[in-house]
Order: C-alpha cells, then structure tokens, then sequence
C-alpha cells in the first residue's frame, strides 16, 4: 500500500514539472523545437550555398582555362581578347555568387532591387567614364583600331600604342603621350593612315613660266625613280598640277609602304631640288609686277 502511494506520488510530481515546463514555455514564448529545426535548415542551406560557391568557382576557372586554350579564341585581337574575358568574368562571378545567394535563402528580390538602385545612382554619377566605356567597346567590337596604327583623330596624329577600356593612348612622332578618352574616337572621324598597308607621297615642285614642261617632267620622273623604298605599281607619275601666279607647279605622286612615308616623301624633296639645279631649271621666287603711271 506504501508503495502504490510513493509510485501515485512520484507520477503526480513528474506530471507537474511537465506542466511547469510548459507554462514556463508559453511565458517565455520560446519553442526550442523549432528552434532547432530553424538551425538546421539554415545550417543545410548555408552548407549548400558554400557548396554551390566553391563549384561555381572551380567550374568558372576550369571553362576559362578551357576558352583561353581554344584557336579560335586566340585568333581574336589580344586587346579585345582581354576585354571579353574580363567582362565574361564578371558576369559569370556575379551569377555564382547570386546562386549560392539564393540557396542559402537570401531574400534575392530586395537585394536586386537594390543593386538596381544603386546601377541607377552610379550611372548618373559616372556618365563620362560610362560614354567612355561604351566606346571602348564599340570600338574594339568593330576593330575601328589596333596598336600600331598610324591615325589622326581631331586635331590629335599619333601611334596607336593600347586601346583601354576607358582610354586609347596614342604616341606622337615628337614622342608625347597621349590618352584619348574613347567617346571621342566615336564622336568624331578617325583617318588611319596605316590600315591599307601603303600609302601616296605627293611632292609639288614650283619652276619659273619659261622652263619647257617636257624637260621639268622628265627631271622629276628621274628623282622619282632614284628615291629608294618605292612600289613598282603604281609607277612614279609627274603632272602639271596648276599654273599659279608666278610658277608652274608640278606634283610628284609615289607609291610607298606606310612605314616607308616620311622617309620616301623627304628623300624624294631633296632629290627633286638636286635635279632641278643639276638641269638648269629656275625654281622662282613670288613675282609681283608694279606699274608705275
């Protein structure tokens, strides 16, 4: 009887601090269940999102060892080669980086809202360098340029040394460093005197009125030819190119390797000068007559 007592007693206190427990719970408005579950799940979706990371990682750095192998790839200019590759870089780091994101449950709709705001912001915070970089693009899209290039863009002659993202540095012939910003290579023209691999050199000669035309022709045909570094076709051509007021004026036109240009066109003005003094052929000075009444 003691026992049956002691046992009823014992039930009794348990079932009172289960209660207590509760109640205690409730006040408190803690649930340690689903707490732990709660800790669980993030914990599984944290595992996953660095999972997805590390693989997004790896697998963007084995298909960019596997692009950079590849013939075709490296068919294309090394300066628009560069570019693709960075900007294929960032896309494909952003999209990793947004998946494993998302796997670990962040909220992906606020956090590109706000990276929208934010483009907006920087965007108009940033127009110059933004004209400059689609320019950068367009160029090197179309192949407008490469380095090494001979070319005038406004008023600005020079060697094309690089073409950046944002600027295109461009070497004068007196050796002055020039960064054109990219939005002007769009915005005006650009002459490329290299791009066709040769180019015309055009040397005018003034003589005096008396001078007999066939003999100045043939004089200049004869430096023409004697000018080293010259292209076969078209052959050198001697023109009366205009009767001015106090000279006949005569045009020398060669053919030439744009590499060659200055070299040709100097040479051939000073052995232009030599065989028209070799040959008795006055080289006037301006004329003006005055009549007195």
């Amino acid at each position: 009887m003691q026992d049956i007592t002691e046992t009823g007693l014992l039930t009794q206190q348990a079932e009172a601090a289960e209660t207590a427990e509760e109640i205690t719970s409730k006040e408190t408005g803690m649930d340690f269940s689903g707490i732990k579950e709660i800790i669980l799940n993030q914990g599984v979706n944290l595992l996953g999102g660095i999972i997805a990371l590390v693989v997004g990682l790896f697998l963007v750095h084995w298909l960019f060892k596997l692009i950079s192998r590849s013939a075709r790839f490296k068919k294309i200019e090394p300066t628009v080669r560069g570019f693709l590759e960075n900007l294929l870089k960032i896309i494909l780091y952003i999209t990793v980086i947004l998946t494993a994101a998302g796997i670990m449950g962040v909220p992906l709709t606020s956090f590109l809202t706000l990276l929208a705001s934010a483009s907006v912001a920087i965007t108009l915070a940033m127009q110059g360098a933004l004209s400059n970089f689609v320019g950068g693009i367009t160029v090197m899209l179309i192949k407008l340029l490469k380095p090494g290039d001979y070319v005038k863009i406004g008023e600005t002659e020079g060697t094309v040394q690089k073409i950046g993202i944002f600027y295109t540095e461009l070497t004068t012939p007196d050796n002055r460093h020039i960064s054109m910003p990219n939005s002007a290579l769009t915005g005006t023209a650009v002459v490329n005197y290299t791009r066709e691999g040769t180019r015309r050199v055009d040397v005018t000669f003034s003589v005096s009125y008396p001078s007999d035309i066939d003999k100045v022709r043939q004089t200049l045909l004869g430096a023409a030819n004697a000018t080293g570094k010259l292209l076969p076709d078209p052959a050198p051509m001697v023109k009366l190119n205009e009767c001015a007021s106090s000279s006949l004026d005569f045009t020398v036109r060669v053919w030439c390797r744009a590499s060659d240009f200055w070299e040709v066109k100097w040479e051939l003005t000073e052995n232009g000068k030599r065989a028209l003094d070799d040959a008795g052929i006055e080289i006037p000075y301006p004329q003006l007559d005055v009549h007195m009444r």
